[in-house]
């Protein structure tokens, strides 16, 4: 009798996604005199009139060091912005600072033109393990900051599958990405996308699941 099908012999396993580097905007550099890339120098700055502030994220030209002030928002009551959100303007805080840095669709806003990165750091943790081998290999993409890194150069930098074999995978049937677009593997990785593999029949299914947890690491 075929056993039922069940996650027993399937690896599972937390890839948690850290883009290393903010989107820079290219703008009209007045010092340079041309358009150039603007770099998030970790600053803000606020603007009190009365009851109402004026909040923006401080740039730098990449070249001559010239500035820009990207606006977070503006004349907004006090009472309307959230406590957490001003302490974080007052104080120059990183983590909040680097969240807004990520904001590409934010960045949309002022310039057309955004250059994106797409070097990571990936972190796994196992989630679940048989202990008697496994069959499949599933992989859950945590991906708190926006990133442009596509799904298939993703995979194929962290497992050691080159990209077409990733295609004859899916085209085969032993390779498919839930909870992502169509065509997902040739678009940007997406927070809580699932990545199924069939470790059953292929000859380096053991280095495939040690790259995927870590123990092995891509040359």
């Amino acid at each position: 009798m075929e056993e039922p099908d069940d996650m027993s012999h399937t690896l599972t396993v937390l890839w948690t996604i850290e883009p290393q580097t903010p989107p820079r905007p290219w703008l009209a550099c007045s010092r340079c005199r041309r358009t150039r890339p603007f770099e998030c120098s970790g600053k803000t700055r606020l603007n009190a009139n009365g009851r109402r502030l004026d909040a923006w994220l401080i740039y730098r030209c990449a070249d001559c060091d010239g500035t820009w002030n990207r606006p977070i928002f503006e004349r907004r009551s006090v009472c309307d912005i959230a406590p957490e959100t001003l302490d974080a303007l007052q104080n120059n805080d990183s983590g909040w600072i680097r969240q807004v840095s990520f904001d590409v669709e934010g960045l949309r806003r002022n310039t057309d033109t955004i250059e994106e990165f797409a070097e990571c750091r990936v972190t796994r943790r196992v989630l679940a393990q048989s202990l008697d081998g496994c069959t499949q290999l599933e992989i859950v993409l945590a991906v708190p900051l926006p990133i442009g890194m596509r799904t298939d150069r993703l995979l194929s930098a962290e497992l050691g599958l080159s990209r077409n074999r990733l295609v004859r995978l899916e085209e085969a049937g032993r390779f498919r990405l839930q909870s992502g677009p169509r065509k997902a593997l040739q678009r940007p990785i997406r927070d809580g996308m699932r990545v199924i593999l069939d470790l059953a029949n292929g000859g380096k299914q053991g280095d495939v699941a040690d790259r995927a947890t870590g123990r092995l690491h891509s040359a």
